[in-house]
């Protein structure tokens, strides 16, 4: 590595001079010149999709008696829990361009899912590959474009399916036999027991579960069946002191849960189907005769059961709930047998102690909270994500950490642990600080938030907003004028909408002024 020069550092990468006017490439050519591999530690980001924290059983909550997330909690006994994790635009495709780059979703392109991600701008794997990293993506991508910056990839094509189904291995489409989370995870392991051990790596392994429709393995398809899962204090939520934005959402569990696809109803005795119901009955169609035998076997009972109650009003509202909370913990379920199968292999394997292992989701999502589902809001389930961070070699076990977090933090992180330079384009701000126990003086005291797809499914409004320590300010915009605030202090769940109460009129004008500074800051505005 000593005699690693210029000339051998162009023939390894395969990349022309003019590469090296880039200010980011000089400086991790010259740390990977300079520096052996024994030091670098190996990545490994998990993500889930749509987990929110409040499903995670290590941070509590009402859920957290009923639904065990043991190996996921592995990751907080072992390592450090954040309390305040949060996302920048709580929308599949958006988080996981701010994860690639450290940027905010104005800067790096990809405001909502109708985009297409541009895979030619810099991002934190491109740069891992500088410094001597593979680099390997499993899973769910959900950005259209092909990956790049992976010297492997195999992803689900769009949301992709929980049963058989389709994988994109380097361009290949390939059909495979078996639930999506186990056949990640499978992929996963094959890849890293196969890797060049001689070298760092860093494995992104994106699943799909819980996204909606939930549809758990057969293993799990009766688990909870005898519990009555508790409803959120908020579940019947009436918006009184919101804006227009909280009342002509579409998401509510009553009155926009589709029976067939959400709730597992196959409809009985009718040629015309809505197209939720069509995708349902197709959906069905992916299983294999055994599957389908179980499948049936589990859900029948339960749906002549439901059919032949003829449940109205707050009856079928609470049967909605527990079906859909049901199904979404059963998912959860095979996300943490399969980490648990990855942290096996690390600690049989020997890579555990030098092994930095993230758990994540990309985004919240709420559950049954305010009588929703889904996401995109900036209220506080949806806005939070669950974050474990373990890493053996380079941080105390069992921390709880408080400060305040982001997904735009992702990657800096984990140039930071490479030795690898951070572009002074990247917005986040490394975590390794917090990780070994000192949080900076300059550590953020706010963040921004921002939410552009409407219209779009579910119409949430586009909206904007900042959230501090204890208050959080928000603007809908585009086709309404509302701003709404709340003090998470004294009011958690964010019932009372405060911006027009005058006792807070000062605070309000200071919350302003520093989302002025923080969008500016950002370059959302000049």
């Amino acid at each position: 590595m000593k005699n690693f020069n210029r000339r051998k550092f162009l023939k390894y990468t395969g990349m022309g001079a003019a590469a090296l006017a880039v200010p980011s490439y000089m400086d991790n050519m010259k740390k990977f010149a300079d520096n052996t591999f024994s030091d670098k530690p190996n990545i490994i980001f998990v993500m889930s999709d749509d987990h929110a924290s409040n499903a995670v059983s290590s941070y509590g909550g009402i859920l957290a008696k009923a639904a065990k997330t043991p190996n996921i909690d592995r990751l907080a006994d072992e390592g450090v829990r954040f309390t305040n994790s949060f996302c920048t635009n709580s929308i599949c495709a958006p988080s996981r361009a701010v994860l690639l780059t450290g940027k905010y979703s104005h800067v790096n392109g990809q405001l909502d899912n109708r985009g297409t991600f541009d895979g030619n701008q810099e991002t934190f794997p491109k740069l891992l590959q500088q410094v001597g990293y593979q680099t390997a993506v499993i899973g769910k991508w959900h950005l259209k474009s092909d990956p790049t910056g992976f010297d492997y990839w195999n992803v689900l094509p769009g949301q992709g399916d929980y049963y058989n189904p389709v994988f994109i291995e380097m361009g290949d489409r390939k059909n495979y036999k078996g639930y999506v989370t186990n056949l990640i995870t499978d992929f996963s392991l094959n890849w890293i027991k196969n890797r060049n051990t001689k070298k760092p790596f860093c494995l992104l392994l994106h699943h799909k579960a819980p996204h909606r429709n939930w549809m758990p393995d057969i293993k799990h398809l009766s688990m909870y069946d005898d519990v009555d899962i508790p409803i959120p204090g908020t579940f019947y939520d009436d918006y009184k002191t919101r804006s227009d934005a909280a009342r002509q959402q579409e998401m509510t569990i009553a009155k926009h849960m589709n029976l067939s696809w959400d709730l597992k109803l196959t409809p009985e005795g009718r040629v015309n189907l809505t197209g939720l119901e069509r995708s349902w009955v197709q959906r069905l169609t992916r299983l294999d005769e055994k599957q389908i035998k179980a499948w049936n076997a589990a859900y029948e009972p339960k749906n002549k059961a439901f059919r032949q109650a003829e449940l109205k009003g707050e009856e079928l509202m609470n049967w909605k709930y527990q079906r859909y909370i049901k199904d979404y913990l059963r998912c959860i379920a095979s996300v943490d047998d399969n980490v648990g199968r990855v942290l096996d292999y690390l600690d049989e394997s020997g890579l555990a102690e030098n092994t930095i292992v993230v758990y994540t989701s990309d985004q919240g999502f709420f559950l049954g909270e305010h009588g929703w589902f889904d996401k995109r809001f900036m209220y506080e389930e949806s806005l939070r994500m669950p974050l474990l961070i373990r890493y053996p070699g380079g941080m105390k076990k069992g921390v709880v950490n408080n400060d305040m977090v982001l997904n735009l933090d992702f990657a800096s992180t984990f140039l930071d642990y490479a030795g690898a330079a951070i572009p002074d384009d990247m917005q986040g701000m490394s975590l390794r600080p917090l990780l070994e126990g000192k949080t900076p003086e300059n550590w953020r005291k706010s963040m921004y938030y921002h939410y552009y797809e409407f219209p779009a499914s579910h119409s949430v409004k586009k909206h904007y907003g900042i959230r501090t320590t204890r208050y959080k300010l928000m603007h809908f915009y585009d086709n309404i004028d509302a701003w709404e605030l709340y003090d998470l202090q004294n009011d958690p769940h964010e019932l009372n909408n405060l911006y027009e109460n005058v006792d807070y009129a000062e605070l309000i004008i200071r919350l302003k002024d520093e989302l002025q500074k923080l969008r500016i800051k950002f370059g959302e505005i000049e």
